[in-house]
């Protein structure tokens, strides 16, 4: 550390290194990493190499509970962290759920579900944004566990697809229905939690105009 005068005349001691308002970006680094392994992992699924896809998924996840456990430690949440954060994790799923379902790994219904409930909420989010005010990341506890399922379900799919662990179809099956249920649920969860909130905005401008 090195000596400074501060505006009292005192000697205060200054850390040396990086400045913290650079580390805090560390969080939202690692989630446009993230980002950018969707494409890849993609391919690696279409083309079946699905040693290198576990491996890919994996590193995904860890940098996914990294960044959250960073910005959580340090206080280092901000609202582009929390735009960011769950939109990686869709892309994410969306690309596995539809590779996956493109090489009839799972029912295609299964793959139109997932996908339905995200564009649903992206456009309620866009909609809320554009007509009502700005939108703040709120996942509920059900969302929460919903992509927990989800990427459970797609881990245990590579994994049994690989040359490493061959999952019981019961297992696998019994996955396929439980993703379907707490997709399910939650998208309607959050069609209504939106329109309420979109209801209350509306009557609380009405009666301040």
């Amino acid at each position: 550390m090195s000596p400074k005068l501060n505006s009292s005349g005192l000697i205060a001691a200054t850390r040396s290194g990086p400045s913290p308002s650079l580390w805090r970006h560390l969080p939202n680094a690692l989630t446009l990493m993230r980002m950018l392994l969707v494409v890849p992992l993609a391919w690696m699924i279409r083309e079946a190499h699905f040693d290198a896809a576990v491996l890919v998924a994996a590193a995904a996840g860890a940098s996914d509970a990294l960044d959250g456990w960073l910005a959580k430690r340090y206080g280092w949440q901000s609202w582009l962290g929390g735009v960011l954060d769950p939109i990686a994790d869709k892309l994410m799923l969306i690309a596995c759920f539809l590779s996956l379902g493109m090489i009839d790994a799972h029912p295609a219904w299964l793959t139109w579900l997932v996908v339905g409930r995200d564009v649903v909420i992206v456009l309620g989010a866009v909609i809320y944004h554009n007509f009502v005010g700005r939108i703040t990341a709120q996942p509920t506890l059900l969302s929460k566990i919903t992509t927990c399922i989800q990427i459970s379900y797609v881990l245990l799919q590579l994994v049994h697809l690989s040359s490493w662990i061959q999952m019981p179809a019961p297992l696998l099956n019994g996955m396929v229905w439980l993703v379907a249920a707490f997709t399910l649920a939650s998208g309607v969860q959050y069609v209504v939690i939106w329109s309420r909130k979109a209801a209350h905005e509306s009557r609380r401008s009405g009666e301040v105009s």
